[in-house]
């Protein structure tokens, strides 16, 4: 029996793939609604092309692209209704707010809507219908998301003590405040009370506009809910040699210095002034109690240890 010819060329016959149905030149490059694509005149068969990516249900994004979290949230909201708004986590990881690492690394949306419109809801979605304040949204680039005020009570069911207040210092950090204390202090009040709400509220007379990282404000934090008296942030001391040197909390009553490492000296230089800095404050009779993130995670420990110290320190009349 003749074997059966080669498909192609050798049979005569001409491979042929149809060309893919060019985009809409209003739609090429950018995240679309399926709603908005069948107005475009585009069939549904077409947006499952190659050159499309779902990452929610109804949403189109060119394939590929490896969309940042901006751009997802940008997609999405070609979908959702217009007062819906970007929250809690997510509003979070927007604004670039410190969160634990379990956290950071969530990948679900938070969505809510003004109550009583219905959640949104679909895959990668954790939608929730809400009361809210017009004041408390904001808007960026092409969608709305919670103000970093509201932001902070949406995390409270979320957070513990330290963790919140960290979070709320970034927001008012002095170099670069993204919400002031009487904004803040506002729409703690406004918020309505649940999970969290204990938390929240006594996280407001915490706050440090002063703090420089999460890691300095959940040592204060830590500090400061154990008892200990005296506490100054970010002091300047001057030593009998003329040097200024700022101390993340400082107890100027004991003459003691609490500091936080975060990392390892980078250099030797670095490590060289440390070495320098503290055999100043020593001689002129301060003690530093340098405190590391295992300290933290230990903080009965710590605060015994410290405790020790300051019991140790005469009062300086």
């Amino acid at each position: 029996m003749d074997e059966f010819p080669a498909q192609g060329r050798e049979c005569g016959i001409l491979s042929r793939v149809k060309p893919r149905t060019p985009l809409p030149p209003v739609l090429a490059g950018r995240p679309f609604s399926s709603a908005q694509g069948l107005a475009a005149g585009i069939t549904r068969g077409r947006m499952r092309g190659r050159d499309l990516d779902q990452p929610f249900r109804g949403v189109n994004i060119p394939a590929g692209s490896d969309p940042d979290l901006e751009t997802l949230c940008s997609a999405l909201s070609t979908r959702l209704p217009t007062n819906a708004f970007f929250c809690s986590v997510t509003a979070a990881q927007l604004t670039g707010l410190p969160l634990p690492r379990e956290i950071e690394a969530e990948r679900t949306i938070h969505v809510a809507v003004p109550s009583p419109r219905t959640a949104p809801t679909g895959r990668g979605i954790r939608g929730r219908s809400v009361r809210v304040d017009a004041r408390d949204v904001q808007r960026r680039g092409s969608f709305w998301m919670s103000t970093p005020a509201r932001t902070l009570c949406e995390l409270s069911p979320l957070l513990d003590l330290p963790c919140l207040v960290a979070a709320g210092d970034y927001v008012l950090f002095r170099d670069s405040p993204l919400a002031s204390l009487a904004t803040i202090t506002d729409t703690v009040a406004r918020y309505p009370r649940g999970a969290g709400a204990a938390t929240l509220r006594a996280a407001v007379p915490l706050l440090d506009a002063g703090s420089e990282s999460p890691r300095e404000s959940r040592l204060r934090v830590i500090m400061v809910t154990a008892g200990i008296p005296g506490l100054e942030t970010n002091t300047w001391i001057t030593t009998s040699s003329g040097h200024h040197y700022r101390g993340d909390l400082v107890i100027p009553s004991r003459r003691v210095v609490i500091e936080y490492q975060s990392r390892f000296h980078e250099s030797p230089v670095d490590f060289r002034k440390d070495m320098t800095r503290i055999s100043r404050l020593e001689a002129d009779g301060w003690v530093v109690i340098q405190v590391n993130a295992d300290d933290l995670d230990d903080s009965e420990e710590l605060v015994s240890r410290i405790r020790r110290v300051l019991d140790s320190r005469p009062v300086v009349g």
